[in-house]
């Protein structure tokens, strides 16, 4: 058991390989990609209904009962086999072609339905750079707590070694008489216990691995290499992500608020839908002759008036359902601005708590150690008993493990605390 823990399957060794697998396997910043081309889409859909529409429908139609007879493919109706100015007649059977143009010229629910759909992307963007903000402090997270349980497996095993050496003096000093089963007894109960330790810290070493292998998008853990630099982590992370001018910028907050702009432009366009709309269509009609290869038969243009009377309570049950929508979206952009608020207040106090953790955890450490050694000198000149021994020796690896645990938290803190009020563009 005093082996070291076995190396994880695979290994980063910077920080740029890291983020590198994370850009190219993050399901979660592929979905926020795909998200930004649907709202693309939404828009371009939204635009349509505002540029011209044109269309063309052509087909070669026969009467099965008169074969002789003319039939327009794109009506049905039949053409007079009388002949024109120029002499032409129809072909039977007659092969024919319409196009139409239509062109919207006042359509405010169209209008309000662009604006809704543009809102909707910049919503898209504004999650996209929260994802990235959001993998890069996971990512930092995970490293953090892999390098930490590799620590903390290290200074167990260094425990069980020391747990192991205090057994063997009892057990010498038992040979010679100065000592008793109790000491004995003692001893071996205080190496079974950072046996435990040690087996509890390698499973949590494991679980910090899967972590960190699931946050890079792998199915297998994950683990750092010796010389990974984490003290750097800070400075590598300001590399990659610049820190906001106000808090009122982060992403989350941008995309909830321009969500709740997309959510009103979209009751409103339910809204427009009970005011008449104006537009101008355009037709023309051709079909096959004889003799020449055809006519242009008709070319029209026209303008129509469409006013909504009653649609069975349609475009009120949008609207109702529309309000709904934007009364969420101003609910989730209240309770992201209130998260915002204690997340960043508490990073910034993090930063604080942090550093007077580790002065009073050396402290401590540095106390136990001392403790730990008058204990020892005091048992082997039997001034001590085991039970002593067995006390400074679990409170010195406590302390050396809360020591590297306080330490880990304090690189922790400083990379919420710049994260949380960063934009990060990779």
């Amino acid at each position: 058991m005093l082996a070291p823990a076995a190396p994880a399957p695979r290994q980063v060794s910077t920080w740029d390989e890291a983020l590198a697998l994370v850009k190219e396997r993050s399901t979660d910043l592929d979905s926020a990609r795909a998200g930004i081309e649907r709202a693309e889409g939404r828009w371009r859909q939204s635009l349509a209904a505002l540029l011209p529409n044109a269309r063309f429908a052509g087909g070669v139609a026969v009467d099965l009962l008169n074969t002789d007879s003319s039939v327009l493919a794109t009506s049905g109706s039949t053409l007079p086999a009388t002949p024109s100015e120029s002499g032409r007649v129809p072909t039977a059977p007659l092969a024919s072609g319409a196009v139409s143009l239509t062109q919207s010229v006042v359509d405010v629910s169209a209008w309000r339905g662009l604006s809704s759909a543009e809102a909707a992307q910049r919503s898209a963007e504004a999650s996209l750079q929260d994802v990235r903000r959001r993998l890069t402090l996971g990512l930092a997270r995970s490293l953090v707590a892999v390098v930490s349980a590799e620590r903390a497996a290290e200074l167990n095993r260094v425990g069980l070694r020391q747990a192991l050496e205090r057994a063997a003096l009892v057990q010498r000093t038992l040979e010679l008489g100065a000592a008793t089963q109790l000491d004995v007894a003692r001893t071996r109960q205080d190496v079974e216990l950072a046996r435990q330790s040690l087996i509890s810290g390698d499973e949590q070493l494991r679980r910090t691995r899967e972590a960190l292998g699931l946050a890079m998008g792998f199915d297998q853990a994950v683990g750092v290499t010796p010389n990974f630099q984490l003290q750097g982590l800070v400075a590598e992370t300001q590399s990659d992500c610049a820190p906001l001018k106000a808090v009122g910028e982060r992403p989350d907050l941008l995309a909830a608020s321009t969500q709740l702009e997309s959510a009103r432009e979209s009751r409103r366009q339910a809204s427009a839908g009970y005011l008449p709309t104006l537009g101008i269509t355009s037709n023309a009609l051709a079909f096959t002759t004889e003799p020449g290869l055809g006519r242009v038969a008709s070319w029209n243009i026209a303008a129509v008036l469409s006013v909504p009377i009653w649609e069975g309570g349609l475009r009120g049950g949008l609207v109702r359902e529309r309000t709904g929508v934007e009364r969420q979206a101003e609910d989730t952009l209240e309770r992201t601005r209130r998260e915002v608020e204690f997340e960043v207040a508490r990073t910034r106090r993090g930063v604080e708590v942090a550093e007077a953790l580790v002065k009073t955890a050396a402290e401590a450490r540095s106390l136990a150690e001392q403790t730990d050694q008058l204990t020892r000198r005091s048992f082997e000149i039997g001034r001590s008993g085991s039970l002593e021994l067995v006390q400074s020796a679990a409170a010195l690896r406590q302390a050396e493990l809360a020591l590297a645990l306080r330490e880990f938290e304090l690189v922790q803190a400083r990379l919420d605390a710049f994260l949380t009020e960063a934009r990060c563009d990779w």
